[in-house]
């Protein structure tokens, strides 16, 4: 395979998510713009250890991370191929990463790849978060940098704003509270500035940081994702924006 691929950081949602009228086809049609990655490597927020971690490199059962949800999600499957290749190759690029065989692919990971490719034709491997300060894992991004150049598509998965709190239902796609909406714009202006150094700081240099993420694990696989693609984010673009029961759902594509 030739050429980098690209690097994403996307809002992955709750299991319902298969059921927004909206959502799931801006995914799909996301995913059918990128090249065929040869093996997708997910960082997602529902998933901390130290040191990094590497979860399983066969097909294993997912892990219903969620709780309260009607039974039909749970019956949900995702049976991509596993990725031993990819794992071996992690772990000569972080030094001491930990091999967790038994963990499967969490709903931060398999909730919006059924949307993306629903055939599950793609090897999967999703490593942890093994810390969550920004500027350690924009480090660990890049030292996976050299996966986009081996057909890897490395996927950041969490949620641009993440209070559950303000997570209200009977709002529409371009409703909020002032927080999510002051929070959204302000990431999406330092995005397009490309000011890693501002989005590093996020709490401190955002209005509103701590209400759109009183704790920050659902935006800390950012980090990952613009330190994987460092090397190109003049090229940084916003693929999907919105929101979602009040929450945005900005995502972005690297390259």
């Amino acid at each position: 395979m030739g050429g980098r691929m690209p690097t994403l950081y996307l809002s992955h949602g709750a299991p319902p998510l298969a059921d927004d009228p909206v959502w799931p086809g801006q995914l799909a049609e996301w995913a059918k713009g990128l090249p065929k990655p040869k093996a997708v490597l997910m960082v997602s927020a529902h998933w901390e250890d130290a040191p990094l971690a590497i979860g399983a490199t066969r097909t294993i059962p997912l892990v219903y991370d969620f709780w309260g949800f009607e039974e039909r999600y749970y019956q949900a499957r995702y049976e991509a191929p596993g990725a031993p290749e990819l794992a071996e190759r992690v772990r000569a690029l972080v030094k001491g990463a930990q091999d967790v065989p038994d963990r499967g692919l969490d709903h931060g990971a398999y909730v919006p790849l059924v949307e993306m490719y629903p055939d599950a034709d793609v090897p999967v491997l999703q490593i942890s978060l093994p810390t969550l300060d920004p500027a350690r894992l924009y480090e660990t991004g890049k030292q996976l940098a050299p996966l986009r150049d081996e057909g890897v598509l490395i996927v950041g998965s969490g949620f641009f704003t993440h209070n559950l709190r303000g997570l209200n239902p009977g709002l529409g796609v371009d409703q909020a509270p002032g927080w999510s909406k002051e929070f959204d714009a302000w990431g999406a202006e330092a995005l397009a500035a490309h000011d890693v150094d501002g989005l590093l700081d996020f709490l401190r240099k955002s209005p509103a940081g701590r209400m759109a993420h009183p704790r920050t694990e659902h935006f800390a696989p950012l980090f990952v994702t613009l330190g994987a693609g460092e090397a190109d984010l003049a090229t940084q673009r916003s693929t999907i924006d919105g929101f979602w029961m009040g929450l945005s759902k900005r995502s972005i594509q690297i390259g």
